[in-house]
C-alpha cells in the first residue's frame, strides 16, 4: 500500500527486508539481544514516510541510498540512546562507511559491470529479492551465510562466533546457500 505522499517508484515497504539485512549486518552481535533490527527498520521507514517530501531522487537506486542514510542515522540514534552517551561524530562516520561497505558487498554478490539504467533497475530488484530470500532462511543458516558472504569471515571465525564446530558451520553454509538458490530461482520464475 503506497502512501499518498510517496514519490513515484517502488513503495517503501518493499525495502523492509533489504534494510533489515543491512541493520543486522551493522549491529554488534552482543547488542542484538537488546536492539532488534526490525524495530530499527520500522523506525527508519516511519521517518522515511514523514520525510518523503525531502527525497529528491528519481530512481529506485537513489531511493535505496536515501533509505540507507536514514537507516544509518536511525542506528546511530538508537545506539546513542542505548549507551546513554553524547553524540560521537567519530563513531558515526565509520558506521556510515560500514553501512555503505555492507551495501557494496551485497551489491557485489549480484554485480556484473551493469551501468545502464535498465541494468541498475534489475540489480536493485535482485538486491531486494536477495534480502527477502535471506530473511526466509532459518536463523542459524542466515547468520552463517551473512557472516561468510557479507562480512567476509572465514569458517573458523564463524564457528567461534556462533559457538559451533567448523563442520557444523560448513553444513549451515551448504544448506543455507542451497535453500537461498532455491528461493531465488522460485521467485525468479
Amino acid at each position: 500500500m503506497a502512501h499518498e505522499s510517496e514519490a513515484p517508484g517502488r513503495p517503501l515497504e518493499q525495502y523492509r527486508e533489504y534494510l533489515r539485512l543491512l541493520a543486522r549486518l551493522q549491529l554488534d552481535p552482543q547488542l542484538r539481544g537488546k536492539i532488534d533490527p526490525s524495530d530499527v527498520v520500522q523506525e527508519t521507514l516511519l521517518k522515511a514516510h514523514a520525510k518523503m517530501d525531502q527525497f529528491r531522487g528519481q530512481t529506485d537506486a537513489e531511493r535505496a541510498a536515501w533509505l540507507r542514510q536514514l537507516l544509518a542515522n536511525t542506528l546511530a540514534d538508537t545506539l546513542r540512546k542505548f549507551r546513554g552517551g553524547a553524540r560521537d561524530v567519530a563513531r558515526e562516520r565509520p558506521r556510515d562507511a560500514a553501512l555503505e561497505e555492507s551495501s557494496a558487498r551485497l551489491e557485489a554478490l549480484l554485480a556484473t559491470e551493469q551501468s545502464s539504467p535498465s541494468q541498475q533497475i534489475v540489480r536493485q530488484e535482485q538486491l531486494l529479492r536477495l534480502a527477502e530470500a535471506l530473511a526466509q532462511l532459518p536463523e542459524d543458516q542466515r547468520s552463517a551465510v551473512e557472516l561468510k558472504h557479507l562480512h567476509g569471515y572465514q569458517v573458523a571465525a564463524i564457528a567461534q562466533q556462533m559457538n559451533r564446530t567448523r563442520p557444523a558451520v560448513v553444513g549451515l553454509l551448504y544448506r543455507g546457500l542451497k535453500k537461498l538458490r532455491a528461493l531465488l530461482n522460485e521467485e525468479g520464475e
